[in-house]
C-alpha cells in the first residue's frame, strides 16, 4: 500500500482541479471548431492547446526564473514574452501586410470612410463596457474587438487589459472565424433586394510606383497622427512595401509564409497558456464575450449604413454589402461581401471592391488602438 501511495504521489492525478476539467470541456469545443468546423484553425489550434498545457498540472512549463538560486524560467515563460514585449502582433501584421493588395483601397479611396465607420462598433462597446462596470482601460481592449483583428486585439489588451488577453484573444478570433454566420444576416436585414445587386465600376489598374508611395505616406502621416500606432502599421506597410517593390521577392515570400506561420503559432500557444481555469472561469469572461459579438454586429451594421448614405451623396453608387467588409477580418468580411452579393445576382462580382474597406479597416483598427493607448496607457 506504501509503495502504491508513494507511485500516485509520483503522477499529477492529485493535483487536478475541478475548474481543470470544466476546461477540457471548453478546449474540446475550441478544437472541434477549429478541425471539424474549419473556424479560424490556424489559431485556434494553438490557442486550444496551449490552454491544454495551462490546465494540466505541469512541471517547467510556465515557471519563472529564480536569480537567487540561479533556476531558468519554463518554456513559456519565454515563449510569452514574445506577447509582453509586443513582438508577435506586429510580426502578424508584417506578414498581413506582405500578403495584402492595397490596390483596390488606392483605386477608389472613398472606401477608406467604410473602414472608418466600422470603427463606430469598438467605440460603441468602449462606453457600453464603461456603462456596465468595466474599466476604461479594460472597455478599450473589449471593444476593439468589434474591429475583428485578432494581433491588433492582443496588442491592445497586453498593454491596458493584461488580466483579460485570454478571454479577448479568444472572442476576437472566434468571431472572425464566425464572420459567414455573424454577418449576412445583418447585411440581408439592412438592405434592399435593389441595393444588394447594385454593380459597381471596374477598378482602374493601379501602378507599383501609387502602391509604392502610399505605404510610405500612410507610414508617415499614421505615426505622425497616432504615435502609439507606430509598431503596428509600420510592419504592416512594410510588409506591403516588400511585396510590391518588385526586388525583395525572397523576404516578401518569407513574410508570407515561415515568418507569419512560426510567429501565429508561439502567438497562439502563447495566448493559450494563459487560459487557466482560475483565471478564465469568471462572470467577466461572459461578459466580454457578449460585448465582443456586439461590438461586431454594430462595426458591420455602421458599415453597411455608411455605403447607403454615400450612395445618396453619390452618382456612383457603392454596393452597400461591402460596407461589412470595413471590418479587419481580411479577406474573410471581403469574400462574405462576394457571396452575398451573387445570392442577389450570380454576375455580380465584389470582391475586389471589398477588399478595399477591408484593408481600410485594418489600418482604422490599428489607429484606433494607437489611440485608446495613447489616451489610456499609464
Amino acid at each position: 500500500m506504501d509503495t502504491l501511495t508513494h507511485l500516485w504521489s509520483l503522477t499529477a492525478f492529485p493535483y487536478v482541479t475541478w475548474q481543470m476539467g470544466v476546461m477540457w470541456v471548453v478546449i474540446a469545443g475550441l478544437l472541434y471548431l477549429a478541425v471539424y468546423k474549419n473556424f479560424e484553425p490556424l489559431l485556434l489550434v494553438p490557442i486550444a492547446f496551449g490552454a491544454l498545457l495551462a490546465n494540466l498540472p505541469t512541471q517547467g512549463l510556465v515557471n519563472l526564473p529564480d536569480p537567487v538560486t540561479e533556476t531558468v524560467g519554463g518554456l513559456f515563460y519565454y515563449i510569452s514574452q514574445g506577447v509582453h514585449l509586443e513582438i508577435f502582433p506586429p510580426l502578424i501584421f508584417l506578414g498581413v501586410g506582405a500578403l495584402t493588395d492595397f490596390g483596390p483601397l488606392i483605386a477608389n479611396p472613398r472606401t477608406l470612410l467604410l473602414g472608418a465607420a466600422a470603427q463606430f462598433g469598438v467605440f460603441a462597446t468602449f462606453f457600453g463596457a464603461i456603462m456596465i462596470g468595466f474599466t476604461p482601460e479594460q472597455a478599450a481592449a473589449i471593444g476593439i474587438i468589434g474591429g475583428a483583428d485578432g494581433p491588433t486585439s492582443i496588442f491592445l489588451s497586453n498593454k491596458l487589459a493584461p488580466e483579460l488577453l485570454a478571454p479577448i484573444a479568444v472572442a476576437a478570433y472566434s468571431y472572425m472565424a464566425l464572420v459567414p454566420l455573424i454577418q449576412p444576416p445583418i447585411m440581408r436585414a439592412l438592405t434592399t433586394p435593389a441595393e444588394r445587386k447594385i454593380r459597381m465600376r471596374s477598378l482602374r489598374p493601379v501602378s507599383r510606383t501609387e502602391k509604392l508611395i502610399f505605404a510610405v505616406v500612410v507610414t508617415v502621416l499614421v505615426i505622425l497622427l497616432v504615435p502609439a500606432a507606430a509598431a503596428l502599421i509600420g510592419m504592416l506597410m512594410l510588409g506591403n512595401f516588400l511585396r510590391e517593390c518588385g526586388v525583395t521577392e525572397r523576404l516578401s515570400k518569407a513574410a508570407q509564409n515561415e515568418l507569419i506561420n512560426v510567429t501565429t503559432i508561439f502567438l497562439g500557444a502563447s495566448v493559450g497558456i494563459t487560459m487557466t481555469g482560475e483565471r478564465f472561469l469568471q462572470v467577466e469572461t461572459l461578459g466580454i464575450l457578449v460585448l465582443g459579438v456586439v461590438a461586431f454586429g454594430v462595426s458591420t451594421a455602421c458599415g453597411v449604413i455608411m455605403a447607403k448614405i454615400m450612395n445618396k451623396l453619390s452618382k456612383n453608387p457603392i454596393n452597400p454589402l461591402i460596407g461589412s467588409a470595413g471590418v479587419s477580418a481580411v479577406p474573410m468580411a471581403a469574400r462574405v461581401s462576394q457571396v452575398e452579393g451573387q445570392k442577389a445576382d450570380p454576375h455580380n462580382f465584389l470582391l475586389m471592391h471589398a477588399m478595399g474597406p477591408n484593408v481600410a479597416g485594418v489600418i482604422g483598427t490599428a489607429v484606433v488602438a494607437g489611440y485608446f493607448i495613447a489616451r489610456l496607457a499609464g
